[in-house]
């Protein structure tokens, strides 16, 4: 019965640790890329005359 109070403590405090990451991470900005290469396909680079 102690493991399963272990288990659910221990992954309780990773997924919080993962979480506290996820959120300084896109606070940061690190997410805010508009222009990525699986849509850069539809972006014209050169005008149309």
């Amino acid at each position: 019965m102690d493991i399963i109070i272990i288990m659910i403590l221990s992954s309780i405090s990773l997924g919080a640790f993962f979480l506290i990451f996820f959120l300084i991470g896109l606070y940061s900005g690190q997410f805010d890329d508009y222009e990525s290469p699986s849509i850069r396909i539809f972006i014209d680079d050169f005008e149309k005359n």
